[in-house]
């Protein structure tokens, strides 16, 4: 029989995460101050909310709301604090960040956990490329915290000092999977299903007779791409297509592509940016396709948080990111698994 894992709380399993644990918080003392002097406002964005996102593949976890007259209203644990920070932004901040927990059903891994802490900043009047500045110098900053000279996950090294590589995606097709990506998209950023189908499987990859042009897409970036990301030096991926940026402003020079970007160290995906959509009207519109999507896949929906939209109409130009915090310290202090850099982890199934 499998050997049953010792419990975080017996002293001997604290002892050897220890020194993980108070790595993860000179991490999040240093980051603090970093936001602190670039004039930026912590905010703390509630858990409960009406919509936990509009993602077709991320899972929400559910409760119910019992109010005083014994009426139930069912709520959402947030899988991100960006709708809450958003209506912030329409308030009227202009730069803020929030340490926040969020919580995403089906993910449990090496670098998975249900419940996470997301650190995300959003800046007002900003472009987005300002974010891609500020993940270099974070990166510097969590390896000076750690006193690292670089990062090392699986094997794979990072130098955090060296300025990252910013790569599109289309670039990243090109040279990882001999497939040009734009070429499946036309002017309106609508997809060819087939033609990257066809390219997929020059590339040799499997494709399922009802794969759909994300599918395939996302078949691709897992098995042919990330492995090839922040190698020797983090790596900004950027430019993605419009279809895959569902919270993304279209880029000005082509609209088959948004303003989005992930950063990756050590093949492990830390951050993902957006020039914010501000236009609410097509964010509805994105938002039921993704839902529909989400209802044809899984059979489920969430609903639509009509106050986010509301407040998304008045609220002005900005850029923001989330960053998985819990991966950061990953590297920052050298921990295996996410579990040893989570104070309390979730209690694994007996």
């Amino acid at each position: 029989m499998p050997s049953t894992p010792t419990p975080w709380w017996q002293p001997s399993a604290h002892q050897d995460r220890r020194p993980f644990l108070i790595g993860r918080n000179r991490l999040m003392t240093a980051l603090r101050g970093f936001f602190t002097a670039e004039d930026f406002t912590e905010v703390d964005t509630s858990i409960l909310q009406i919509s936990p996102g509009n993602e077709a593949h991320l899972h929400a976890f559910t409760t119910d709301l019992i109010e005083a007259d014994l009426s139930v209203r069912r709520l959402y644990l947030h899988t991100s604090p960006e709708f809450a920070c958003k209506k912030l932004l329409a308030a009227g901040e202009e730069r803020l960040f929030t340490f926040a927990k969020v919580f995403r059903n089906r993910e449990r891994t090496g670098t998975h956990s249900p419940e996470f802490t997301m650190l995300e900043w959003y800046r007002s009047g900003e472009p987005y490329q300002k974010l891609m500045d500020d993940c270099a110098r974070l990166l510097a900053l969590a390896a000076e915290t750690g006193g690292l000279k670089r990062f090392l996950y699986r094997g794979v090294e990072t130098d955090p000092f060296a300025e990252p590589e910013r790569l599109s995606v289309a670039e990243a097709f090109e040279r990882f999977a001999g497939i040009d990506l734009l070429a499946t998209l036309d002017r309106d950023g609508a997809s060819d299903r087939d033609a990257l189908a066809d390219a997929a499987v020059r590339s040799s990859l499997r494709v399922a007779a009802d794969d759909t042009w994300s599918d395939i897409y996302s078949g691709v970036l897992v098995q042919k791409i990330e492995p090839q990301l922040g190698l020797g030096r983090a790596t900004i991926l950027h430019d993605y297509p419009s279809v895959e940026a569902a919270l993304a402003r279209r880029t000005a020079d082509d609209p088959r592509v948004s303003e989005r970007f992930e950063l990756y160290a050590c093949g492990v995906e830390l951050a993902n940016a957006f020039g914010e959509l501000t236009d609410a009207d097509e964010q509805r519109r994105r938002f039921q396709a993704e839902m529909d999507e989400k209802e044809r896949v899984y059979g489920e929906r969430y609903p639509i948080d009509e106050d986010f939209l509301a407040a998304l109409a008045i609220m002005p130009e900005a850029s923001g990111i989330a960053l998985g915090f819990d991966r950061l310290a990953m590297l920052a202090t050298g921990a295996s698994r996410i579990d040893q850099v989570i104070w309390t982890p979730v209690a694994e199934s007996k």
